[in-house]
């Protein structure tokens, strides 16, 4: 039954009032189907989770700390922006936004039912002592597993990298800073963010397969293309 609400949760997600259709189908993002559960609370793997994210914390500098609270309220596509160099301005590149644009839609009806689904909570709900870079929200106590932030860099990422392989390395190193700084925030645990690339991954890969989102793409690659001159 809990499985079925899921389920019923994505669709309903998937296809909001006024709009447009989703490219994915709810089965695709069902976090029951995709994901592992996170570790038991109180368990040996919780509480060496729970250690690592105090040592991160403790060891975060004021401009680790400023990274963090920026990459916390800043989900756009623009975050991979020095990855791709001046030459390549999102602002500028309409097509390419657009498919960005297009990713994130279709991540944020996966990873929110399946924050619901595990129901884990923050490393600042499991220890009140520790203090996130953003003051945390009741409504994100359980919402811990997996990592919105980490499943959106890393399905915006491998998208933008499959359009532009020359970049390949800088994007997805980005992605990869990115959801490393939701251990510096103190707002995810190891494992959220590891469930997080793997939903995030799943996504790509399954829209890259989409007619629909494949004609946007070979739009995007063409401007690219004009714009690195080639």
């Amino acid at each position: 039954m809990r499985m079925k609400m899921v389920v019923l949760s994505v669709a309903v997600l998937l296809a909001p009032l006024g709009a447009r259709a989703a490219m994915l189908e709810p089965w695709q993002v069902d976090p029951a189907r995709l994901l592992p559960p996170p570790p038991a609370p109180g368990s040996a793997r919780a509480k060496a989770e729970l250690d690592e994210v105090k040592a991160i914390m403790a060891a975060r500098t004021p401009a680790m700390l400023e990274a963090a609270r920026h990459d916390d309220g800043d989900e756009k596509p623009d975050m991979f922006q020095a990855a791709l160099g001046p030459s390549l301005d999102l602002a500028r590149l309409p097509a390419t936004s657009k498919v960005l644009d297009e990713v994130a839609q279709e991540e944020d009806p996966g990873s929110r039912p399946a924050k619901d689904f595990f129901h884990r909570d923050r490393p600042w709900v499991v220890d009140p002592a520790l203090t996130p870079c953003v003051p945390g929200k009741p409504t994100q106590a359980h919402a811990s597993y997996p990592s919105g932030h980490a499943t959106r860099s890393y399905s915006m990422g491998i998208v933008l990298a499959s359009l532009v392989p020359s970049k390949a390395q800088a994007i997805m190193a980005r992605a990869a800073e990115f959801a490393e700084n939701r251990l510096v925030c103190g707002m995810h645990f190891r494992s959220d963010i590891v469930a997080g690339q793997a939903l995030g991954t799943i996504i790509a890969l399954d829209l890259m397969q989409n007619p629909a989102f494949k004609s946007d793409f070979e739009a995007a690659k063409a401007e690219l293309a004009r714009a690195q001159g080639r």
